[in-house]
Parts: structure tokens; sequence; C-alpha cells
């Protein structure tokens, strides 16, 4: 039985991530942090019999753990796994794993360092539609990937559950960033995994189109460059409607994505799936949890790999920080630093 516990009490914790661990056996969640102290009650009232901590200092120092899971807002997820790491605790991180490279060469050296496992919430790979998806991309449906349209649509962020109704996601001081921490670190993953190969450069503009007073961006342009395809990404808090839309174009036929729809083009001929829930069907997705703990701890115990998350994890935060040079540099094509796709 391993023992976890989790720092950061929020929506996605409470929805997505408590019910999950509450469905094993094999793990038992022995203690709750957050600074929010009005939260306790909502943690005793979920977890009756795990430890409540005003802080991660004195949830660090007293309770002998295998393992945390992080839900705090983006800006505070590379310190906290970094202590984490030096307490020689496997990590379980909600996406970005870090917002900014100074954070991740660090997390990267610790990982090293200790052995310990740093596992990224990558959710987005278990949704019915991706892996649908996926299978018929490994199975050479429509031959290589040469193009991908992404559309990630919303009218508003997330809501975000803080005693001062201040929406972190609105705040570079919690969330790092703005629409593209939020939701290109989603689309980056699943790219590395359609076109299967390096990207080699990024172009980027960032904007605020409704949310003018906010600093951080509410619409991201990017376009990802890679040795034999490319990718268009429009990302924004400012749609009219809640929607996400892609296009994944191959040598030998196309894949459409919309809602919960899949359709497949190829040799005049079509085919449609049915693959609910859409991925814009709310923000935390518990149903999508499960297999995200299976490969966590199946790295944890040896019989998953061990690194290739944080691989993945690393290619999406040197994505999202060439985009944002891009953009301060107006828009221009910045190249890729070269790292492993493995």
């Amino acid at each position: 039985m391993l023992r976890g516990a989790i720092i950061g009490l929020g929506n996605v914790a409470l929805e997505g991530h408590l019910p999950g661990w509450t469905r094993r056996d094999d793990v038992e969640i022995v203690a709750v942090s957050d600074t929010e102290r009005g939260r306790r009650q909502l943690a005793d009232a979920r977890l009756p019999a795990a430890r409540w901590y005003d802080s991660v200092d004195g949830l660090l120092a007293h309770e002998p753990l295998d393992f945390v899971d992080i839900c705090t807002p983006p800006a505070s997820h590379g310190p906290l796994v970094c202590r984490a790491l030096e307490r020689g605790l496997h990590v379980l991180c909600e996406k970005p794993l870090v917002v900014g490279p100074d954070d991740l060469a660090r997390v990267s050296r610790l990982a090293e360092a200790t052995r310990r496992v740093v596992h990224t919430v990558h959710n987005w790979h278990h949704a019915p539609i991706i892996k649908r998806t996926m299978q018929l991309v490994q199975q050479g449906t429509i031959g290589p990937v040469t193009r991908v349209v992404w559309q990630t649509l919303r009218t508003r962020p997330a809501a975000a559950s803080n005693a001062n109704g201040v929406n972190w996601r609105l705040d570079p001081a919690l969330g790092g960033g703005g629409v593209l921490t939020d939701h290109g670190w989603h689309v980056f993953y699943l790219l590395r995994n359609w076109i299967g190969d390096r990207p080699t450069a990024v172009s980027a503009r960032l904007e605020r189109r409704r949310h003018l007073t906010s600093p951080v961006e509410d619409t991201a342009t990017v376009q990802v460059t890679f040795p034999r395809a490319t990718a268009e990404i429009f990302l924004t808090w400012a749609a009219d409607r809640r929607d996400n839309v892609a296009e994944l174009v191959g040598t030998d036929g196309r894949i459409e994505l919309h809602a919960e729809t899949l359709r497949l083009e190829r040799d005049g001929r079509e085919q449609r799936w049915s693959c609910p829930p859409a991925l814009s069907n709310g923000s935390a997705h518990p149903e999508w949890f499960d297999p995200v703990v299976d490969q966590f701890l199946g790295a944890v115990t040896g019989t998953a790999p061990r690194d290739s998350n944080l691989a993945e994890a690393r290619l999406c935060s040197v994505l999202e920080s060439v985009a944002r040079e891009s953009s301060r540099r107006g828009g221009v094509s910045v190249a890729v630093p070269s790292l492993p796709i493995a």
C-alpha cells in the first residue's frame, strides 16, 4: 500500500483526482494540505481518515510518504516538485509541470539525481476521441501526418475556487501564463504522438481580445514546424462558443475531430465514430484519471518506463517557452532547442 498526500484541494483535486484515488485499493491518501483553511471541511468530508496540514512544510516534515499529488496553481508546481524530490518522494503533478525554463532545469536535474518519478497529468491522451485518433494514426490509416490544425474555443477561462474570488488563471503570479499555459500544453503533447518527430521551430502571437485588463493572454495563435509536417494551433478564451475542433491531414487521408465525433476520409470513403465525452465537456475529467494513475504507479513500481512522461513534459515546456519568445519578438520563427522525443 503506497502512502500519498494531496497538495492543493481546488476543483481539479476534488472533482478529478479524489474520485480516482478513492477507487483504488493499492494507495492510501493519508494527508492533505492547502493554504485556504476553509477547505479543511471539504477534506474531512471527502477523506475523513486523512490528516490536514495548513502548510506544505508541515506535511513534508511530519508525514512518512511515498508520493505527493500536486494540484496547486501552475506557478507553484516547479518549487513544490523540487521540495518533494528533495524529500525522496515520487511526484504526480497537474499540468503544466513547470512554467519556465529555470524550473524545468531544476526539476530535471533533481529527478535524475534522486531517481524518483515525476509524472505530469496528461489526461487528454485517455479521452476516447484521442485514443481512437491515435489508433488510426498508428495503423497508418491516413499515412504519415503532414498537417495538424487545432482549435480550442472557450468563452472564458475555467472557474477557480478561491476564497477571494480571484481566478488564478488570470494572475501570472499564480497561473504563470494565460490560455497558452492552460490549453497549449495539451495540444503540444498530442502533437508529439501524432507527428512523431522533433519540432524544429515555433512562431506565435499572443493577444488579449476580451480580458483587456488582464496581464495574461486570452488568445494564442501558434505554428509549430516539424521536418515533414506543420501544426497550426488557435487557442482562445474569447470565443462565442465552447468547442474543440481538430484536423489531421496525412498523405493518404484525413481525420476530423469535432466535439465527440471523429470522421475519417480515405480513398473517397467516409467513416464516423461517436466518442463521448467531448474534450470540451468540463475541465476536471475524472473519467480519464485512472489510466494516468496506472501509468504513474507503473513507473513508481518499475512496471512502466520511468522517464517517458517527463520527456513529454520537457518538450511541452520548451515549446511554450519558445512560443512566448516568438511572440515577444513579433511572431518571428524561433528555433526549438534539441531535445530527445522519447
